[in-house]
């Protein structure tokens, strides 16, 4: 005897499309009744918001860069404008540029400040890279309370150790020596790099170096070949903070150095604020000069920050 709810079951058909089943009405389990195919649903596209978004980021852009932008027209005024409500000089004295650099030591200054901060940020990846390495491949004991010293290290300015580094390198006769510079901005700079090594080399599964062993290559060839490229984003991170806090420094030259044409860009340029007169088309023509090395070094360092998170990960 035939199950009519089998017969029942076999009248009926799901549609796959939308899950409704369609019903044989004529009762000979050949006939399905078609459905029509539904609408597709209109998904918000998010226009208003792209553009709200959009809009917001162009703001926060125009207020980020009118004080650059202010700098650059105030160091082409002529002097006899400085002090005028206008926001752009009758004319643009593109000459300050040219007798910033005869009228004062600020080539000189230039030139120092380079070769401290490059000096200091090789200084800081010769060191920092092997101690960031040994770190994080090693749980050795007093690792936490290495890392927590090194974090803490961080705390400590140069201003309140301004007196004992004075009479440090009085001592070891280096004063009014760009060795100095390098030797401060690269200690107190190499704290971060090590912390922030330490967490990008933890972060590169051990596994791969591994692997490079095993098909030939020693620990050294693996760390260059393997690990290195792929903690290139953290030693682009090192370099970039290395640079700008060398670049920046201040107080710790303005102590050390006492010859004009030793100093730092930094200091160079402060040397335009005199007791009775303040040049100021001459400090801020020096402060455009002074951007310039730190937007180069983004622009030519930008493209192993994507480069670096892949490479060496695929033989």
């Amino acid at each position: 005897m035939a199950d009519p709810t089998a017969e029942t079951a076999a009248d009926k058909v799901a549609d796959p499309g939308t899950g409704q089943v369609a019903v044989d009405v004529t009762g000979g389990g050949t006939g399905v009744t078609a459905l029509p195919a539904p609408a597709p649903r209109k998904r918000p596209t998010g226009t208003g918001r792209k553009l709200a978004i959009g809009a917001a980021a162009w703001v926060i852009a125009i207020l980020f860069v009118l004080p650059y932008l202010e700098m650059f027209v105030t160091a082409l005024r002529p002097a006899d404008q400085l002090t005028d409500d206008s926001y752009l000089p009758s004319e643009f004295q593109w000459s300050n540029f040219i007798d910033v650099w005869k009228d004062s030591t600020l080539g000189d200054n230039l030139k120092v400040s380079l070769i401290v901060c490059a000096l200091s940020t090789l200084l800081v990846v010769i060191v920092a890279l092997p101690a960031a390495y040994y770190t994080a491949r090693r749980r050795f004991r007093g690792r936490g309370l290495f890392l927590l010293l090194v974090l803490v290290t961080q705390m400590f300015q140069p201003t309140s150790l301004l007196v004992g580094l004075y009479r440090e390198f009085y001592v070891f006769d280096l004063l009014d020596s760009m060795w100095a510079l390098v030797l401060v901005n690269g200690a107190f700079n190499l704290a971060f790099s090590v912390w922030i090594l330490t967490a990008y080399f933890g972060s590169i599964p051990v596994e791969l170096e591994e692997a490079a062993m095993i098909d030939g290559a020693s620990r050294l060839g693996a760390l260059r070949r393997v690990t290195l490229p792929l903690a290139m984003p953290g030693i682009v991170t090192a370099v970039i903070f290395t640079f700008i806090a060398a670049w920046s420094e201040f107080v710790v030259a303005l102590t050390l150095m006492t010859t004009p044409e030793k100093q730092p860009l930094t200091v160079g340029i402060n040397n335009f604020l005199g007791a009775y007169e303040v040049q100021w088309q001459y400090l801020f023509a020096g402060s455009v000069i002074a951007i310039v090395p730190v937007v180069v070094l983004f622009a030519f360092i930008e493209k192993h920050v994507v480069s670096g998170l892949t490479a060496g990960s695929i033989k």
